[in-house]
């Protein structure tokens, strides 16, 4: 199987690219004029995968329309510049015909670069190739001023090439991104480790991160998933082009239960490099069942088009709208619940301790686990100001999307309250898409890069056109 269908596109086609991202920039730039200068400016997009609540607004939204489409892939430089609403999905599916990849791609097919790169994303790369914004070579920005500015690493807009990671638009709107892509081969072989004991699977992680291989089998993908605190596993992902049978979770099987098994030796398995790439959209990780769509009974009559993470959204929207989960939970004399929908990182030597304080006080399974480094930049600085991690050190983020009855008497958001105190005390930090609950100080002191935001935001949103940080990721309107 070759992945190499097209030798690369003619200079035509790449002009072509370009001239039709000149075209959705102009309507882009439009839409910001007409915004009435007192309103705040914001995207007008269908679709999201921010789970927090976002701020009613009635003033019309930025035309995106023409900024989702790769503008052109490099082969040989291994390098493509791509619009900054563009999916994933179609990002992908652009470069594997060229045998490449980006160097992370986030699990969920809706999630666009531009997206991942203002709010961060994470994959079973991030422990070789750090997060996506790491790869970016260089990015164009609407900031709140309407102006638009090419940001480099070493340009004079180093400071919001620096800055724009977790600014989540902010500061501005990327329009344009040229990043790095990488070579992949065909397939995926898969081996599936289980372990009894969290503190092992600890230990054997931060192994395989430092020798990239695992009895004496290369690693090129690498992620985990808890079940219990006795049953736990690491999924290692080997690239190959040796042929040979491959499995389908895009069916009736459902990946994240393809991985357990009982037995001491690694259960093996192998998938497409594309299927490998989407393997947890298909059931939203393991969230479809909340939906029925793992009983065979009703999975057997569900469309396959519709078995994709962004369908589950749409179902996820209703319920947010109608209040729908809760008044079933009424009718059987429950008590509303609390969405507890998080992605943390903590170090990697206390993702055990994290995983049993929260299979003790969170009733949420399974768990998702993704080690990450940062790509190392030779300085021994932070370089993302705005999301501190310590270069030269591992992390493992840990990821839980459900939700726990409320107790009577607790504040609002008491379960996540209690996450945030509980990463913070083990040196740790947490995504912000979704629901957040810290003050004003304690937010300003984990996100805001000391003044560094502040002075950002002054310079390139001068007129406050967008709504500041904290006001995006906490205050609820």
């Amino acid at each position: 199987m070759s992945l190499l269908g097209k030798a690369g596109r003619a200079p035509a086609a790449q002009e072509s690219g370009f001239a039709a991202h000149r075209a959705g920039v102009e309507r882009l730039l439009a839409s910001y004029r007409a915004i009435p200068p007192d309103a705040n400016v914001r995207l007008a997009k269908k679709t999201s995968n921010l789970f927090r609540a976002r701020a009613k607004n009635t003033a019309p939204g930025l035309d995106v329309s023409g900024l989702d489409k790769v503008i052109a892939v490099d082969p040989q430089a291994r390098t493509a510049e791509v619009a900054g609403m563009t999916t994933y999905e179609d990002l992908v599916a652009t470069t594997l015909a060229y045998g490449l990849a980006p160097l992370v791609v986030p699990q969920l097919k809706t999630i666009t670069l531009g997206g991942a790169v203002t709010g961060l994303g994470i994959e079973s790369t991030s422990f070789r190739n750090g997060l996506p914004h790491e790869s970016v070579l260089e990015i164009d920005v609407l900031t709140g001023s309407g102006e638009i500015i090419t940001a480099t690493p070493d340009g004079p807009h180093a400071d919001l090439f620096r800055g724009f990671p977790n600014s989540y638009g902010t500061l501005g709107y990327s329009t344009r991104l040229k990043i790095e892509l990488e070579t992949v081969k065909p397939f995926v072989a898969l081996r599936h480790l289980r372990f009894h004991e969290l503190r092992d699977l600890e230990t054997t992680m931060a192994q395989i991160i430092a020798d990239r291989s695992y009895a004496g089998e290369q690693v090129d993908y690498l992620d985990g998933v808890v079940f219990t605190a006795a049953e736990s596993y690491l999924v290692l992902g080997r690239q190959t082009e040796e042929p040979g049978p491959v499995s389908d979770y895009t069916g009736m099987d459902i990946f994240y239960r393809s991985i357990q098994h009982d037995g001491a030796e690694p259960k093996r398995d192998r998938l497409t490099i594309s299927d490998y790439l989407w393997r947890w959209d298909t059931d939203w990780f393991w969230c479809s069942r909340a939906f029925g769509a793992q009983n065979p009974r009703i999975r057997r009559f569900w469309p396959r088009q519709y078995r994709r993470s962004s369908f589950y959204w749409k179902l996820i929207a209703l319920d947010h709208k109608y209040h729908i989960g809760d008044k079933l939970e009424a009718r059987q004399g429950n008590p509303p619940r609390e969405r507890v929908v998080q992605d943390i990182e903590v170090p990697i030597e206390r993702t055990a301790d994290f995983l049993h304080w929260f299979l003790r006080e969170i009733p949420i399974e399974p768990i998702w686990l993704c080690p990450l480094r940062l790509r190392d930049t030779g300085d021994g600085e932070r370089p993302w100001p705005l999301y501190p991690l310590e270069p030269d050190r591992t992390y493992v983020n840990v990821g839980f999307w459900s939700a726990v009855p409320t107790v009577a008497g607790q504040p609002e958001g008491a379960a996540n309250r209690a996450i945030e105190s509980e990463v913070s005390a083990l040196d740790g930090h947490k995504s912000l898409y979704s629901d957040s609950y810290y003050d004003k100080d304690e937010f300003a002191a984990l996100y805001y890069g000391g003044d560094t935001y502040a002075k950002l935001k002054q310079h390139y949103d001068p007129d406050h056109r967008l709504l500041d940080l904290y006001s995006k990721a906490v205050q609820r309107k």
